[in-house]
């Protein structure tokens, strides 16, 4: 098997399992928003943005620094594991206190602090599955946690369905997430310990310190890209909230599953890039504008048909009590094609050893989108956030491609972008005469869009070399 198959089986395989996860995270977001309507949606969207945020520091960096080290010496993964399940228990405890002094200080109603505290409890066990996780990354066995997470978002579908049909409020669903990661947590904790190693419990100061100190670089990116991701909501909330939360989660929530593409693409990448880096750098840039040219190619219909298709997505998926959500997903959605674009610059960048560059473009983005939300908000709501998310992506934009093609490799963005941007035109045009009917605007233009790339000639002979390469078996 090739290189070039490798690739695509690992991205096939990484694909199917996300996709599994995101089905069911789907249906379980669609399902609890139609029950409990934008209000109640919008405080649970609200807890789980602030303990995701807090969550980040129960963690520190210690899963990816644990996967790094241990795929180097897996004689090291019963130190690591046992260490790291103290230390966080350690953080966990000081953080979930930390929680509820914050919240107390804030203007919450009890009920939206109750439920900040059912969701802070389940961060706590989901933030200690992630020890068992990075021990099933070092040992390159995802499968082990693909079937987490799978399990993970069956569990909360489940609880969800049941949570319905006995008309639980808000809390009963607070406590589905609080089962369900504890169940992942279990799940997490027993593979690893059957099939992999036992934690080496022990009080090791001098390694509680080197493995801080090392993986304190890796939770400042963690922590950076969290509060671009989560701390619109938490400002939403807190201004204009909960209702507003709620409208513009719900078309969020459609962005968070779209994502999966560039995640599973840069993940089954990384590799590539980092060989590539050290033997070959024209080879580098070439794959990595081949990369570039895909992603652009997939990103950018979304978001066109997505614009004329937008009242009837939200329609169908969370009601006629959601379609505020529309105008804000006609925003939002025109961060995916940059996501996809951003999402495989950081894997560059930690490819080839610039996580420093990383850390500044995160950082300067983190201030943008936070003073951004905070002009915006008062004034335009959740469109307000939506503005501000779109906006923080293209910064992000900007910025990599000015150090990337400064420090790394020339990136031909542009030149990429031209033929996919006017074949998106007509997807747009196709979809909004056939909005009426769904299946039928997203199927014909599709096939348009397409056909007007295979007409341009957008797919070059070494294009069609590549496909052949994956499909080729022999």
């Amino acid at each position: 098997m090739n290189g070039t198959q490798k690739l695509a089986k690992n991205t096939v395989i990484l694909f199917i399992s996300q996709f599994i996860g995101y089905v069911l995270g789907f249906f379980y977001i669609m399902y609890s928003a139609r029950y409990l309507g934008a209000e109640n949606f919008g405080i649970l969207s609200s807890a789980i943005a602030l303990t995701g945020i807090f969550g980040v520091f129960m963690d520190l960096g210690l899963s990816t620094f644990t996967t790094r080290e241990v795929s180097k010496d897996k004689k090291l993964a019963g130190k690591f594991l046992g260490n790291t399940i103290l230390i966080r228990s350690i953080l966990s405890s000081f953080i979930f206190l930390i929680i509820v002094i914050f919240v107390n200080i804030l203007p919450y109603p009890p009920i939206v602090k109750n439920i900040i505290y059912i969701i802070a409890l389940s961060t706590v066990f989901a933030v200690a599955a992630d020890i068992f996780n990075s021990i099933f990354q070092s040992y390159e066995k995802m499968e082990f946690r693909a079937i987490g997470q799978i399990l993970n978002n069956f569990f909360l579908l489940a609880g969800a369905l049941i949570a319905i049909t006995f008309k639980f409020d808000i809390t009963g669903f607070a406590i589905v997430y609080l089962i369900a990661n504890l169940l992942f947590l279990i799940y997490s904790a027993a593979a690893c310990i059957r099939k992999f190693i036992l934690p080496k419990i022990e009080i090791d100061l001098y390694f509680w310190k080197w493995a801080l100190l090392e993986s304190l670089p890796i939770s400042f990116a963690i922590l950076f890209s969290i509060i671009v991701f989560r701390i619109d909501t938490v400002i939403l909330s807190l201004i204009k909230g909960n209702m507003a939360v709620g409208y513009y989660n719900a078309s969020y929530k459609l962005i968070e599953a779209l994502m999966v593409v560039p995640i599973v693409f840069s993940t089954a990448i990384y590799p590539v890039f980092s060989k590539l880096h050290v033997y070959s750098k024209d080879s580098l840039s070439f794959s990595y504008n081949k990369s570039l040219k895909y992603l652009i190619i997939l990103g950018l219909p979304i978001a066109a048909g997505s614009v004329a298709l937008s009242d009837q997505i939200i329609l169908l998926i969370y009601g006629a009590g959601f379609i505020q959500s529309s105008t804000a997903l006609k925003i939002l959605i025109w961060a995916i094609p940059i996501i996809y674009l951003t999402y495989l610059f950081r894997i560059l960048l930690i490819s080839v050893n610039k996580q420093k560059l990383l850390l500044i473009i995160l950082s300067i983005c983190m201030i943008f989108n936070i003073t951004t939300n905070v002009i915006f908000i008062p004034y335009f709501s959740y469109l307000g956030s939506s503005l501000a998310t779109v906006l923080t992506e293209f910064l992000s934009l900007v910025l990599s491609v000015y150090f990337i093609s400064k420090n790394i490799c020339k990136i031909e963005v542009k030149t990429i972008a031209i033929k996919p941007v006017i074949a998106s035109f007509f997807v747009f045009l196709v979809a909004n005469y056939f909005k009426n009917n769904l299946l039928i605007a997203i199927l014909l233009s599709t096939l348009i869009y397409f056909g007007i790339l295979f007409a341009m000639k957008t797919f070059s002979e070494s294009d069609l070399i590549i496909f052949k390469r994956i499909f080729n078996r022999e």
